[in-house]
């Protein structure tokens, strides 16, 4: 069983920055892929980021790739998303996810595969 539990959202203008976190409890992200996805008012839930669990690469979608960045600090136990420049369409929930031996591209943008869901954060950006 993991438990995650994300913090670091807010209101914030537009070109700021804001770093979420993602701290896991009872089993470690040793086995587990992490990845962050999003949802926003009135759409489905969209992928973010992720981190392969057997490589340590780390995938983006397209909209936020050069603005976002996804770590692993394994020594905490805990993942960050680092979010840069950002634009009020980046508006919505945050959600941190953990896949068992998460490491095919296709299976880590896939929300349904994975095992564990934190609680979400929401994320504001005022334009």
């Amino acid at each position: 069983q993991v438990h995650l539990v994300e913090s670091g959202g807010g209101l914030v203008q537009a070109g700021g920055s804001l770093r979420l976190s993602c701290a896991a409890s009872g089993r470690t992200f040793s086995t587990y892929a992490p990845g962050w996805f999003r949802q926003a008012p009135g759409k489905e839930r969209e992928f973010v980021a992720a981190i392969s669990w057997s490589t340590g690469s780390a995938y983006y979608a397209d909209s936020v790739k050069g603005r976002f960045t996804i770590s692993r600090d394994s020594t905490k136990n805990t993942v960050y998303l680092q979010m840069n420049t950002l634009k009020p369409e980046d508006t919505a929930v945050y959600y941190c996810a953990a896949q068992f031996l998460g490491q095919e591209v296709e299976r880590l943008r896939a929300g349904h595969e994975y095992d564990y869901w934190g609680q979400g954060t929401q994320v504001t950006v005022s334009s």
